[in-house]
């Protein structure tokens, strides 16, 4: 964030005000974030000159439905367009957050469900499926009757990443479930008697078969906690631990992409239930990393101590205006004291390596130009 000296004063505002204040005006007609959609892992695929959101929850009973916006404002219950429990499907409930890509004509839901498979009775027994449709409205369909992979460990939250070669890759969180893992805010959680122990979520990634049959080599670790509390990003990424939420750290919600050459992975880090739920990234030179964390993170988070009332923002996706000039971060969020996760979108700019995202948003924002 740091400019000429001209910009010093700016700096000195807070992050939420400078966001909202510098965001490019490009439009008379205005919205106002939140967004009356209750979704949470909100995911925005625009196709055929439309644009359908998909999420967690929203109504849908063991499965996904999905809205239609013609300008990313304006949102219209499409229904329940993929239901989990049938003869067929591999999962038996905890259906979480979908993403559909077109691919060949065709639209394929990458989500993430409780594998009945599971003779050890594990509590998080996650694994990842793919459904198809011939629409974006579905109906969906399961591909096969198991997961995409089994890599033994529970895992959510996938996202494809579609490279210029034609190559596919698949990422995803690792589960905490039974991933202590040692770290300086672990020995302090223990020390102050917080917590005996602190269990990790970490993403990985992995080439996937163009069919979405099952994956090509092995995952490979991406992103995980700092282990050391002289990281400057373990103080953000240790909220969860030290405000007493919860003993896990988590990484997840990943979303990649690549501009200029750039490729960039944001994720979402703390106590999805939580205040502290928010956003940062990294970038690299190749689809698998290595990647480095950003010295802004977090690009994202709670505004509450600036006034603001927005908590718990993350799992973010991303899409583009009608004329395809602009990003947006489409995330969710909470407002105030409710616990209903609803969703916010907000510009966000990817330049020589570095994101901005202009939000949390809860006053008037220029609609995107078509």
């Amino acid at each position: 964030m740091k400019r000429l000296h001209g910009l010093f004063f700016l700096l000195s505002l807070p992050f939420n005000l400078l966001a909202q204040t510098t965001a490019p005006v490009i439009s008379k007609a205005t919205y106002t974030n939140p967004l009356p959609v209750s979704f949470g892992d909100p995911y925005v695929l625009r196709t055929k000159g439309l644009y359908y959101m998909y999420g967690t929850g929203g109504g849908a009973v063991s499965g996904f439905s999905a809205c239609v916006s013609s300008d990313l404002v304006n949102w219209k219950k499409v229904g329940q367009v993929y239901f989990g429990k049938s003869d067929s499907s591999w999962g038996i409930g905890d259906f979480w957050a979908p993403e559909v890509y077109e691919v060949r004509n065709k639209y394929y839901m990458f989500f993430s469900a409780q594998w009945k498979n599971n003779p050890t009775k594990e509590l998080e027994n996650f694994k990842i499926g793919v459904a198809v449709a011939d629409r974006p409205e579905g109906p969906f369909k399961n591909i096969s009757d198991k997961p995409l992979f089994d890599p033994g460990y529970p895992i959510i939250d996938a996202n494809v990443f579609f490279d210029d070669n034609g190559k596919a890759y698949l990422y995803y969180s690792r589960c905490c479930y039974k991933h202590a893992v040692p770290s300086e805010v672990a020995n302090q959680a223990k020390q102050k008697g917080w917590y005996n122990e602190v269990e990790e979520s970490w993403v990985y990634g992995v080439q996937i078969k163009p069919d979405f049959s099952g994956t090509i080599g092995e995952p490979v670790l991406l992103l995980r906690p700092p282990v050391s509390m002289a990281d400057k990003q373990a103080e953000w990424e240790s909220r969860s631990v030290t405000s007493h939420e919860v003993n896990r750290r988590w990484t997840e919600g990943s979303v990649t992409f690549k501009k200029d050459g750039i490729y960039y992975i944001m994720y979402s880090a703390n106590y999805f239930g939580g205040q502290n739920y928010a956003v940062g990234y990294a970038t690299g030179t190749s689809p698998l990393g290595p990647f480095k964390k950003a010295a802004n993170n977090p690009v994202l988070q709670k505004n509450t101590a600036t006034g603001g009332s927005v908590t718990g923002t993350g799992h973010n996706s991303i899409t583009y205006s009608p004329d395809g000039k602009e990003m947006f971060c489409v995330y969710h969020a909470r407002v105030g004291k409710s616990d209903n996760r609803v969703v916010f979108i907000d510009r966000m700019k990817a330049e020589k390596g570095k994101i901005t995202v202009f939000g949390p948003t809860t006053t008037p924002q220029p609609v995107a130009v078509k």
